[in-house]
């Protein structure tokens, strides 16, 4: 198992030059780092003008770790190589690490840099990427790689304060300016003289038993005021560190700010899984205080949150609720009889919501409204809930992620208890905790009835369990006491039905009159408008059985634009030509841009007896899609005729598209097979002087193609060209 870590960009304010002087502080010995025993330089050289210096060094560590557990390894100390590259002219520091011991066994490695803020050159940069690969280890190799992490955890902390321990030392010195490199000055001014024989080198982070640390060089967490006092997270398998762009990059101190204090580990989970998201969804990036909600609800597992995550994106996309809060306007029948809305905030800044259920007819508004609609409202205040824990962050110089919930349940009787009311109620609960993890910061729940352990029987069992822990209940009107509302919530804005002094405006509720009850004919007829009103198609893929999509170009280089998401599975992404129409499964007249969709989950259009590369021919090189990634993009076409979009099955061989089996052919298959994929896509043809650019996103209701921004490239003046972008 790889682990892999992947630190925020953490910041000095002060310049390059300052901050290598206090670096060189540490050497040749430095009391602030125990566990150092020696080191030699196995190699040293610098440029001819002095502005580059390289140090090679063998460093040897005693680790903490059990007494045992070295024992059985044979070894006292730790070995490594450190290679250290510092461009006084480019203002860099490089720092390479790699251990020594047992490197047959475990592979251990570690990149540093030092660099000038690329906003202020007076401040310095610091970065680190670290990996520790345990293959074997006489059989401890769990208990290595916790050993590993927790050491790794620990020293982040101790290489930060190292760093500012020397800075103040400087300060008290009276040195608080360095000059930079000219080609006459090659040496950083320093209150010790330098061995180059004596030099103590960076010291290995993830320092554990032979070879089990990452020579993390220990100021190397420089310039983050953070306490990383979090418990260590537990050890998850992660994928492969993607490279991103400097402005894609998260700053320790914004993390702190808007986000909270992390340790070391979930703030490499963050920006981990940030970069991955912006490599497979490119336009389409949920903010990072979204993203740390999945990660939250899935311990920072950064594998099980990304496959939630994925999946709640997608049905974001699919239901438009980016856009909820500017399409969605209550009914009157729930501004008048739906007994919940907003108040003030807690103790905490957390905005507070407040839930008069016991004064709610549940009945009346399930029959009056349905259960669609009723989830759209829910669904509405967690967006509102989103965007006022933003505001209350910014208005209270503090994270805030999350608000509270006060749940009023005076009144609650048996016939809220009604079958279809409480069905709804599950419902609901299971779309919130689906796509709004980690937002219910805490749970008041006021004046339980005897009837109130039945419905929590009901309901119970579909709440995370991490949700229930935020649940106090108080029965009758023991919230008035000590311990009751008053230590969350302030005295003054107490609402007054429950003797506080604020008045409050949520709706008191009441019966809804029965003249405004729906039939059920009309209420299926409304759930089925509001969640079909989305521009995008679903499809089915499954081995053997791919999907295809038959659109009409009459005009030579026309624009085919796509948007499709992957569900499910792994899929490829095809575009085929040809001259001759297929037989389409049913009779239906194209659409508008000439698009057909013939119906059903599943549409194969290629016939069987067809041969590639004669009936028709690839105008697209495959693309292979990951389940959980987000693909857009768009083909100028060269000829008139018929294109085939299709999507089949990753693992079916090329060939195999001249041979497809029909619908009827895999009737029986599909209705038991367990290989089946899902996509949710979007196509729309653009005449050439309407296309602007590639495609980025389509996060509207609208044609998203119809407002691309950039200006025509020179290559859609040519007769064919592609874009596709993942």
């Amino acid at each position: 198992m790889v682990q892999k870590y992947q630190s925020p960009v953490r910041v000095y304010k002060h310049p390059f030059e300052l901050v290598m002087a206090a670096y060189e502080r540490r050497f040749p010995t430095c009391h602030l780092i125990p566990m150092f025993v020696a080191s030699d330089v196995v190699n040293e050289e610098s440029s001819e003008d002095g502005s580059t210096h390289r140090v090679e060094r063998r460093c040897a560590l005693d680790v903490d770790a059990p007494r045992l557990l070295k024992r059985i390894a044979g070894v006292d100390y730790v070995y490594f190589i450190q290679k250290n590259t510092l461009n006084r002219k480019e203002r860099t520091l490089h720092i390479e690490s790699h251990n020594e011991t047992f490197s047959n066994r475990v592979i251990i490695h570690e990149t540093c840099c030092y660099s000038v803020h690329p906003e202020n050159e007076d401040w310095t940069c610091f970065e680190q990427t670290a990996s520790l690969d345990i293959k074997s280890f006489f059989g401890f190799e769990s208990t290595v790689e916790k050993i590993a992490m927790k050491q790794y955890a620990s020293s982040i902390k101790k290489g930060k304060e190292i760093i500012e321990y020397y800075l103040k030392e400087l300060e008290e010195e009276g040195i608080t300016h360095v000059s930079r490199w000219t080609p006459s000055t090659i040496s950083l001014p320093s209150s010790r003289p330098t061995s180059p024989s004596t030099n103590t080198p960076d010291i290995p982070r993830l320092a554990v038993i032979p070879a089990v640390s990452v020579p993390l060089s220990t100021e190397d967490s420089a310039s983050q005021d953070v306490k990383l006092d979090n418990s260590l997270l537990q050890a998850d398998s992660l994928t492969e560190i993607l490279a991103g762009t400097p402005e894609d990059k998260l700053d320790a101190d914004y993390i702190k700010r808007y986000l909270g204090d992390l340790t070391p580990l979930q703030e490499s989970c963050l920006i981990r899984l940030r970069i991955w998201l912006q490599e497979t969804h490119k336009g389409k990036i949920p903010k990072d205080e979204h993203i740390l909600r999945f990660l939250r609800a899935r311990d920072f597992n950064m594998d099980r949150a990304r496959e939630i995550l994925c999946q709640s994106l997608t049905w974001r996309k699919q239901h438009q609720v980016d856009y909820l809060l500017e399409t969605w306007t209550s009914p009157q029948v729930l501004q008048d009889y739906y007994t919940g809305g907003w108040h003030h905030h807690d103790r905490d800044g957390r905005p507070l919501y407040i839930l008069r259920l016991g004064q709610m007819d549940t009945k009346g508004l399930v029959r009056a409204l349905g259960e669609e609609s009723l989830l759209r409202h829910v669904l509405s205040i967690n967006e509102e809930g989103l965007r006022r824990c933003e505001e209350n962050t910014k208005v209270f110089g503090r994270p805030i992620s999350c608000w509270t919930c006060l749940v009023d349940l005076e009144g609650l009787n048996m016939r809220h208890l009604w079958r279809p009311g409480v069905k709804a109620l599950l419902r609901i609960i299971e779309v919130v905790e689906a796509n709004y993890p980690e937002t219910l910061g805490r749970l008041l729940i006021l004046r339980a009835p005897r009837v109130f352990p039945v419905l929590w029987t009901l309901v119970s069992p579909f709440i995370d369990e991490n949700t229930r822990k935020k649940f106090l209940i108080y029965a009758g009107n023991d919230y008035q006491g000590p311990g009751g509302l008053v230590d969350y919530i302030d005295k003054e804005i107490i609402p007054d039905f429950l003797a506080g002094e604020c008045m409050c405006e949520v709706p008191e509720g009441g019966l809804v009159p029965k003249s405004m009850y729906r039939t059920p004919e009309e209420l299926e007829n409304e759930d089925v408008r509001l969640w079909t009103e989305t521009i995008y198609q679903s499809a089915s893929i499954f081995k053997g059985a791919p999907h295809e999509l038959l659109i009409e170009i009459i005009d030579a280089s026309s624009v085919i634009t796509w948007d499709f998401d992957v569900c499910k599975g792994d899929i490829v992404f095809n575009i085929y030509h040809s001259k001759r129409a297929p037989q389409l499964p049913r009779k239906d007249p194209l659409g508008a841009h000439g698009i057909t969709s013939p119906g059903g989950n599943n549409v194969q259009l290629i016939d069987k007896s067809w041969t590639l590369g004669q009936d028709y021919s690839m105008v697209e090189s495959p693309l292979t899609c990951k389940e959980g990634e987000s693909v857009q993009g768009s083909h100028i076409t060269r000829w008139p005729g018929f294109y085939i979009l299709q999507w089949r099955f990753h693992n079916m061989p090329a060939c195999s598209a001249t041979n497809l089996p029909r619908v009827d052919d895999v009737l029986a298959t599909l209705q038991v097979s367990s290989h089946k994929c899902k996509v949710m896509y979007y196509t729309e043809v653009l005449g050439s002087e309407d296309f602007r650019g590639s495609m980025t996103s389509l996060e509207s209701s609208h044609s998203g193609f119809s407002q691309l921004s950039a200006a025509t490239t020179s290559s859609s003046q040519s007769q064919s060209s592609s874009m596709i972008s993942r």
